[in-house]
């Protein structure tokens, strides 16, 4: 079997993968009712927030699109944070939907600095909402949502979040942070396969959605908390992946919140030692290192393609590579969801004997690249 290690989909218990199999049932009887109520009591008690928890049928980006078109209208102005991919894609969205989006931009493999948020936003009356990527994946940076937010909300602005490759694993109290929209899906830490997303949406989101004016139908926010109410969804839900959820989050109910981000504490430490022990470099600036997700910087003179594909066919570990500009330049190690200590032991082993093969020799030769 391989050990998949990317930043998602991640893998899945044995129990989880069974609930998927499953016969169909309809999805406007009380059965699936019974089901997505659980879930959704579930999921707010890990989100950490009394406000509304909403699932779509969707991956993680079609959550970020929800975010933006049903508390945004065409020209209002927002200011998008970005440090990485993800951060570049929720200003992409924004702007495609017709938001006036002002960009903040942070050196990838850097944290965003919350200094410049408040700067940006006393310099700016006008801007009505804050984008931002908790967790980047494309860096393996965390960024320090908890101040983040602290800056926003002195100017009481919205704050849509991209919490997709944290939330479930890396701490994020949703009410207490004040968080407008928290947005995850559940092929990351959730431990069950791609098909959900999942938004929580504050008192201040929904009279935003009030006053929104973008266009919205499939993810019209509305009309998923109505049909809530009567347990039910307003299109058709991805019922295998409800029932794969509903298995995934009684499991980790069992293990609890804080002894699931202390699994990832720990195995995040582990991976970056390790990473370290080899002679390799962290991408990311270590201080804000991810829990989910380490970035790795390419030796010079190996070729990221052939390590990772040796690793893949010789000793079953899959890893990812860099996207857009760290292509080439960094690969990525997932450590989220259903991952304990051997599987990050094994994965060291397996990229000790790869990077022997492509001829590294230790820490004289690894870099630190630019995006």
């Amino acid at each position: 079997m391989l050990n998949l290690r990317i930043p998602g989909p991640t893998p899945c218990p044995s129990p989880v993968l069974q609930a998927q199999t499953k016969p169909m049932i309809n999805h406007r009887g009380k059965e699936f009712g019974e089901i997505i109520t659980r879930v959704t009591a579930k999921l707010k008690e890990l989100f950490q927030t009394q406000g509304d928890l909403l699932l779509l049928t969707a991956s993680g980006t079609g959550a970020m699109e929800t975010a933006v078109v049903n508390t945004l209208s065409p020209e209002d102005k927002v200011l998008a944070l970005t440090n990485g991919v993800f951060g570049e894609r929720f200003a992409q969205i924004a702007k495609i939907f017709g938001a006036n989006v002002r960009r903040l931009d942070f050196p990838w493999g850097k944290a965003i600095d919350p200094a410049a948020v408040r700067a940006a936003l006393a310099s700016d009356v006008a801007i009505k909402a804050v984008l931002v990527v908790h967790n980047e994946t494309s860096t393996g940076v965390t960024n320090d949502l908890e101040t983040i937010s602290a800056m926003v909300k002195e100017f009481e602005k919205l704050l849509l979040v991209d919490a997709i490759s944290s939330i479930g694993a890396i701490a994020l109290p949703v009410d207490s942070w004040r968080c407008d929209m928290v947005a995850s899906a559940a092929q990351k830490g959730w431990m069950t396969p791609p098909g959900l997303a999942m938004v929580s949406v504050s008192h201040q989101a929904w009279e935003a959605i009030d006053q929104a004016r973008m266009p919205r139908f499939y993810w019209d926010l509305t009309k998923a908390k109505n049909f809530l109410e009567r347990a039910q969804t307003p299109w058709t839900p991805a019922v295998s992946t409800f029932y794969a959820l509903d298995k995934a989050l009684e499991l980790m109910a069992q293990e609890g919140l804080s002894a699931i981000v202390a699994r990832h504490e720990r195995v995040g430490a582990l991976t970056r030692k390790g990473v370290k022990e080899l002679g390799l470099s962290l991408f990311a600036e270590e201080a804000f290192a991810s829990n989910t997700v380490t970035a790795v910087a390419a030796p010079v003179g190996v070729e990221v393609g052939k390590l990772l594909r040796i690793l893949r066919e010789d000793y079953g570990v899959v890893l990812s590579g860099g996207q857009q500009s760290l292509e080439g330049k960094i690969f990525r190690i997932g450590h989220l969801g259903y991952i304990y200590e051997a599987d990050i032991e094994e994965v060291l082993k397996a990229l000790e004997k790869a990077l022997t093969r492509v001829g590294f020799s230790g820490a004289k030769e690894a870099r630190i690249p630019s995006a």
